[in-house]
């Protein structure tokens, strides 16, 4: 009856849209695919939109090449100046991805959050930053080093917003248990991931879909372990590196979950579309009440996971 009563006094509404598309070498083609995606997404009551991984470019990280350092830009700057003129047109709040160039040979794998008004709200730099075949993002990226003014260490903390506290972090970063926990214990809403994910097609079938399963499964336990709503936005389509030898398909599959891991939403693997949602935010207050694994942890007994790892455990007795 109490829980019935506080989701029907206090319930907190929001309309989020995950847009979702292919890309290629024409950045105009790929800036307007987002734009219309956010335009049509907003004209059906989107609040807030979750845009892909570097979604005005190739995935370029798929070989080691100097020239892909022009892709990249300040912030502010042209495109996210753009994102925010729309933002400011639409009344709605905007998750974008950008190669952001911090300083001369310094550069990072940036989400933007722009406002309502326009404004930049925050921006998170990618902290976990991969180098695997196809995926040689070490060469491009610095992890991030978020401070605050006086110096304090603000990394995995959410950006405020007038729709609530997002908890943004991108791709790589959305494997790792503990940046979706850091996120949550600093009061993030909602986890946001903008993705760029998808398949070697030397694979064989059942090892693409263990790998597209792994990706959706790690995140819908985000969702559980923290109580409260996940969302990933991915690219679709098959992109080929420059000297021919990549080649990587991506899944699409841009999903959002609830605070128990159920799907809500989910676009299809090989298309462009919008996922709409409505999301009621204090269900994530009744599941915490039901399932308060934040309550139940054990902050006395996990030093060691500041460990890279536990390489002389010794037992003592006594």
């Amino acid at each position: 009856m109490l829980l019935k009563l506080f989701d029907m006094t206090c319930k907190k509404s929001l309309s989020l849209a995950l847009v979702q598309h292919a890309c290629n070498r024409n950045y105009q083609q790929n800036l307007d695919r987002s734009l219309d995606g956010i335009r049509e997404a907003a004209a059906k009551g989107a609040q807030l939109i979750l845009l892909q991984e570097l979604h005005t470019s190739p995935y370029f990280c798929q070989q080691e090449q100097t020239s892909y350092f022009d892709l990249a830009e300040t912030i502010p700057g042209p495109t996210s100046n753009r994102f925010a003129s729309l933002a400011r047109e639409l009344d709605i709040v905007i998750v974008t991805s950008l190669f952001e160039k911090r300083a001369t040979g310094l550069y990072h794998d940036t989400a933007v959050v722009l406002e309502r008004d326009g404004s930049i709200a925050g921006i998170y730099r990618k902290m976990h930053i991969p180098d695997d075949p196809g995926y040689y993002e070490k060469f491009y990226f610095t992890p991030g080093d978020h401070r605050d003014k006086a110096g304090t260490n603000t990394a995995f903390t959410p950006i405020k917003t007038s729709l609530g506290h997002l908890g943004v972090l991108v791709c790589w970063d959305q494997w790792f248990p503990e940046a979706a926990r850091l996120m949550t214990l600093a009061g993030a809403d909602i986890l946001l991931y903008p993705s760029a994910i998808g398949w070697d097609e030397e694979d064989h079938a059942a090892e693409q879909q263990r790998q597209r399963s792994a990706w959706r499964t790690i995140q819908q336990a985000h969702a559980i372990a923290n109580g409260i709503p996940v969302a990933a936005c991915n690219r679709c389509g098959v992109e080929t590196a420059d000297d021919g030898k990549g080649r990587i398909r991506f899944w699409g599959s841009s999903f959002v979950a609830g605070p128990q891991g159920e799907i809500l939403a989910e676009a299809p693997i090989d298309d462009s579309a919008i996922s709409l949602v409505e999301l009621d935010l204090t269900h994530s207050e009744a599941v915490r009440r039901l399932w308060p694994y934040l309550r139940d942890r054990r902050i006395d007994a996990y030093s060691d996971l500041s460990l890279r790892y536990r390489d002389q455990t010794e037992t003592h007795q006594h």
